[in-house]
């Protein structure tokens, strides 16, 4: 993988979750890929877990905007840094996440292991946002 291949990943993993299309999200994952949305929690397992995942629990249109950047980059492994800002149907500040992601990629571009390292901007520090 090179610097411009994790970002198409990223950008790709972003147009999932904006589509929730089935196929958009399957393909950002090998077969037996290990996914964590928390870095604490069991990881789902598989392609079709992730995908089932991510279909259960959408967000809503409109509802979030999100950005990430490759921030390293060895071989096959990445860490890529970002923000997803969410509002209220109103359009008003909701919350902002600031995200920093462990990934795992095969010789086909494809993540093997996806860990979500993130922390939410205080309460009090809303009125900034």
């Amino acid at each position: 993988m090179i610097h411009a291949d994790v970002q198409l990943w990223l950008d790709r993993y972003v147009e999932a979750w904006t589509t929730y299309d089935p196929d958009t999200i399957g393909a950002l994952f090998s077969e037996d890929a290990s996914y964590r949305h928390v870095p604490y929690a069991e990881p789902l397992v598989g392609r079709a877990a992730i995908v089932a995942s991510w279909l259960e629990s959408k967000d809503e249109p409109g509802s979030w905007a999100a950005h990430y950047d490759v921030w390293a980059l060895d071989g096959e492994r990445a860490t890529a840094i970002g923000e997803s800002r969410y509002t209220n149907p109103d359009g008003a500040f909701k919350a902002l996440y600031y995200n920093l992601w462990a990934l795992r990629f095969d010789g086909h571009g494809q993540c093997v292991e996806f860990v979500d390292y993130f922390m939410e901007l205080p309460e009090r520090l809303h009125a900034d946002h």
